[in-house]
């Protein structure tokens, strides 16, 4: 059996790093967006778009990392 690639695994973390990017401004963006739309709200919708984009961020940055540890310890 081969042994696993380390760079496999860095390219899954690395990928997860800018999904956390992503997820993050996106949803500031979102908010940001909203609260131009429905002008009475502002910073408000920011600011939970902000939160909410950072929950998923770090929810799939964990994600990323608990199965590149599974592949590591199981193999391809």
């Amino acid at each position: 059996m081969a042994e696993p690639s380390p760079w496999r695994a860095l390219g899954v973390l690395a990928s997860a790093g800018i999904t956390f990017v992503v997820a993050t401004a996106g949803g500031t963006l979102l908010g940001y967006f909203l609260d131009l739309w429905l002008v009475k709200t502002k910073p408000w919708l920011t600011l939970i778009g902000l939160g909410l984009g950072i929950f998923v961020g770090f929810r799939e940055l964990f994600r990323s990392i608990k199965a590149a540890a599974r592949e590591e310890q199981n193999g391809p």
